[in-house]
């Protein structure tokens, strides 16, 4: 079970909604379904625009994907990805500075972006890498074994030509979703917690809100960002969403400031530094349909690795092992847009890894399509192409 300390070491967000949930007293423009992050920038796209917003959360803001993930603002090898999502995490990149500094200006939480830069200690990526940096203008810099012992002293390893992506940055997501409700409550959004939606309601081929725990909610439109979760709300309506739960497991270690300065990735696991000198180590990859457990194999594997990397790790204590459902998607690509044949309908769900990075793009891209305005982003890669289920 998620603690108080899971994601980084931050206070529960979840704290300065209890109690503020209300009943949606009579249709709203739009209620979101799902408390993420994906949930949460949905819907502060939509007031921000001018709509009347109701979010919704079967559980606790943001304690799910969001909340467990690392905070990367790129995806980790983002040269293995299709263009779509590329084009996702480039826009959500150029944004997170203004974002970070206006949520903090509302809120008073900083969501500390830091440009920590991403150091690859994989030789074997550098021709593919290269070639991709090139052809979307991102720096990348190779470095020899003196330059990485110049970059991060306390590495153990000798390894030699890695690549550095300086422009990398973080988030430390606990504050970002903080930060995100408590604007959000500002603003005027209404937000429930601990409200299961059963159904989303229909009539003569449109929304007309969704059913809940604690009764109806009428909307004139429904967004679903309910991540992994989300295709068992399409499914009754007759279509099969391909989203699915994807476990990762993660450590956060209790060490010093300035023990290591970069996000360093090898294999498919990383370190990332927090400034208060608590490091995140990820992230296992495990389908395992919903089941939220940590494993001890887990816990040893991840370990070993944050040692193998920089060996002063071993003074440092185990402060919180979790793990989190992403929702996987076919091959990384998010689905965002309206479901056809059902007007009202949008979803903003399957971001699998990618969350984080991509998604202010999505949301304003989700945004974009709801309120039929031009987009900078083209919609056509994300657009919803579920299943029909047979009759």
């Amino acid at each position: 079970m998620l603690g108080p300390l899971t994601g980084g070491g931050d206070v529960d967000v979840n704290r300065q909604v209890s109690g503020l949930s209300a009943r949606v007293p009579r249709p709203v423009d739009y209620v979101v379904v799902g408390g993420g992050l994906i949930g949460l920038l949905t819907a502060r796209e939509l007031r921000l625009a001018g709509q009347g917003v109701a979010l919704i959360e079967r559980g606790d803001i943001g304690r799910e994907a969001s909340w467990a993930g690392g905070g990367i603002l790129s995806p980790l090898y983002p040269w293995r990805y299709p263009d779509s999502v590329s084009a996702l995490a480039a826009w959500s990149q150029r944004a997170y500075p203004a974002l970070c500094a206006t949520l903090a200006a509302e809120t008073g939480i900083d969501p500390e972006w830091t440009q920590s830069g991403l150091l690859v200690l994989d030789a074997a990526e550098i021709v593919p890498a290269t070639a991709w940096t090139r052809r979307h203008d991102v720096t990348l810099r190779q470095c020899n074994a003196a330059t990485l012992r110049n970059l991060e002293p306390a590495l153990g390893t000798a390894a030699a030509d890695v690549m550095l992506l300086p422009d990398i940055a973080q988030v430390r997501n606990p504050r970002l979703l903080k930060a995100l409700v408590t604007s959000l409550l500002q603003l005027g959004v209404t937000v429930e917690t601990g409200v299961d939606v059963a159904r989303v309601t229909m009539h003569a081929g449109r929304v007309t809100g969704v059913d809940t725990s604690h009764g109806h909610r009428p909307a004139v439109n429904v967004v679903i960002a309910g991540g992994a979760w989300s295709s068992a709300l399409i499914q009754p309506l007759g279509t099969l969403l391909p989203v699915e739960p994807v476990r990762g497991q993660m450590l956060l270690l209790r060490g010093r400031p300035g023990a290591i300065s970069h996000i360093i990735l090898a294999g498919e696991q990383y370190l990332i530094p927090r400034r208060d000198g608590r490091i995140l180590v990820g992230s296992t990859l495990e389908y395992v349909g919903y089941d939220r457990s940590t494993t001890d194999e887990a816990r040893e594997a991840l370990h070993r690795f944050a040692l193998s990397c920089v060996p002063e790790l071993a003074r440092c204590p185990i402060e919180a092992h979790w793990a989190g459902l992403r929702p996987g998607s076919p091959d990384g690509v998010p689905f965002i847009g309206a479901v056809a044949q059902t007007a009202g309908l949008f979803i903003n769900t399957g971001h699998f890894r990618n969350g984080v990075v991509t998604g202010p793009a999505s949301a304003r891209l989700l945004a974009d399509i709801a309120l039929q305005r031009r987009s900078a982003i083209d919609p056509a890669s994300y657009a919803i192409k579920p299943r029909k289920i047979s009759a």
